[in-house]
Order: C-alpha cells, then sequence, then structure tokens
C-alpha cells in the first residue's frame, strides 16, 4: 500500500552524482515519493543510440555514395543510414503469395 503524503520523508540534499546514486542504492523510493501521483516522462528529442562498424565496400560504390551525397549536402554516412534504413524497412514488409508455374505450362 502506497504511503500517503504526509508520511513521506522529506528528500536529502546531495552534493555529488555519486552520494546520490549511493543513497538510493540503499533507500526505497516509496518512502520519499508518492508513485500514485507520479506520471509518464516523454523525452521527444531523444537520439537512438548508436553503435560504430567498420564496413568494406567498394570504392566506386563509395564515391557513388559521396557524390549523391553531396548533391544532397547531407553527410554520405548519414545519406547511408537512411538508405540502409529504407531498404530494410521495405524487406520487412509482408511479401505477397507469389504464384507458382508448373513447369511446361
Amino acid at each position: 500500500m502506497p504511503k500517503r503524503a504526509s508520511k513521506l520523508k522529506p528528500m536529502p540534499k546531495f552534493r555529488t552524482d555519486e552520494e546520490f546514486g549511493e543513497f538510493w542504492m540503499t533507500h526505497d523510493t516509496t518512502e520519499y515519493f508518492d508513485w500514485s501521483k507520479a506520471r509518464r516522462g516523454v523525452f521527444p528529442n531523444l537520439r537512438p543510440s548508436t553503435a560504430t562498424i567498420s564496413l568494406r565496400l567498394p570504392q566506386g560504390l563509395l564515391d557513388e555514395l559521396r557524390t549523391l551525397a553531396n548533391q544532397r549536402d547531407v553527410p554520405y554516412q548519414s545519406l547511408l543510414k537512411v538508405f540502409l534504413a529504407e531498404r530494410v524497412a521495405l524487406e520487412r514488409r509482408p511479401q505477397p503469395a507469389r504464384r507458382r508455374q508448373r513447369a511446361g505450362v
């Protein structure tokens, strides 16, 4: 059962992030917060995390990608990410059932 607001402990003051982290590793938040009044947070401007990879491309393909990116005035790696995302989305779409062709027909 959640604690009523009048029974909540006052929030301590912390001098450092480390002190803050250590405190919450050993204390229960329900003693300090009325979670029945909590609201879901929305963070629309967060970027998804990225991973660095090494990718070997034929020099001609890389040159073409850089040319296209230059024409669109975007970095070539950004354009490559767009192209890959579009292709992955296309590949993940359900494919219509193909008609089977009988031999000799």
